[in-house]
């Protein structure tokens, strides 16, 4: 008994020592994911690993490599279609990530109309959220059932947002859902005024965004279309081997390179020039 005795007394002196004087393991600081996850999460394709998307650029560089090749017999003309092929899943995932953003800016003011229709209603915060899975706008309700099931499985309501927000991965979702975070935790009083004021803000600046945007596709277009003219028609000389040869030479190879730089750095400029200001996700 009096070794039992010691043995515990023993134990618990040493746990007590290993608190004080034994250094703690840091815990590994959280990484932010990187553009290229973001870029897919924008898009809705959070479920695709970056390997994955990066495996898939390359494959297509590789493809477009080979297929033009094979046409042309003109390595520096395969190369640069190469790399365009392995840009292209980036151009179409952002493309749909801009895409996505607007259908999400066009719904939100009736999300938030349906929130603060259930509150009113006497319905608790979660549950509103909950009912836009199936009663909510259609973009949107994917993300609400998930929230749905994550709050029946944990009841964590702050961690059940914060997955919401990576599933969205939406500024405007951003602002709703920190707004809902905070008057869930200061009080709901005023949390039908918030929403009533929330939803008439995103309406006009919805409006407004649209009107600007649709004024502005005519300078993307034409940009689009400045940048690809000459490469289709490089893409059709590729046929007639005669003139195609001829980029195969130190000349042609410096015509491609400069031909490249330049209509990059041109349709960077007129992006830029043309572009709207994109708001960003400053609560992630």
């Amino acid at each position: 008994m009096g070794a039992l005795v010691g043995l515990g007394v023993g134990i618990g002196l040493l746990l007590v020592w290993s608190a004080f004087f034994l250094p703690r393991r840091q815990r590994p600081a959280t990484r932010r994911p990187g553009r290229t996850a973001q870029l897919l999460a924008r898009a809705g394709l959070g479920q695709v690993s970056v390997t994955g998307f990066v495996l898939l650029c390359v494959c297509l560089g590789v493809v477009a490599t080979l297929l033009v090749e094979v046409v042309s017999r003109t390595p520096p003309v395969a190369l640069a279609f190469g790399l365009m092929g392995a840009w292209s899943p980036v151009a179409v995932v952002s493309g749909r990530a801009r895409r996505r953003q607007r259908e999400f800016a066009e719904v939100w003011p009736e999300a938030v109309d349906n929130l603060a229709s259930a509150v009113r209603a006497g319905m608790s915060l979660p549950d509103a959220l909950a009912a836009l899975g199936h009663r909510g706008p259609e973009p949107l309700r994917p993300a609400f059932d998930a929230f749905a099931l994550d709050y029946q499985v944990t009841g964590r309501f702050g961690e059940c947002l914060d997955r919401l927000k990576d599933r969205l991965a939406d500024p405007v979702g951003d602002r709703v859902v920190e707004g809902l975070r905070i008057a869930r935790e200061v009080g709901g009083g005023q949390l039908g005024r918030l929403l009533r004021n929330l939803s008439g803000y995103l309406r006009d600046e919805a409006r407004t965004r649209s009107e600007m945007e649709s004024r502005q596709s005519w300078t993307v277009n034409g940009a689009r279309l400045a940048v690809a003219s000459p490469w289709l028609v490089l893409l059709f000389m590729s046929f007639q081997s005669e003139i195609i040869h001829r980029y195969a030479s130190p000349g042609g190879v410096a015509v491609l390179v400069f031909g490249a730089v330049a209509c990059v750095v041109a349709y960077r400029l007129m992006m830029r020039i043309g572009r709207l200001p994109a708001e960003r996700r400053i609560l992630s």
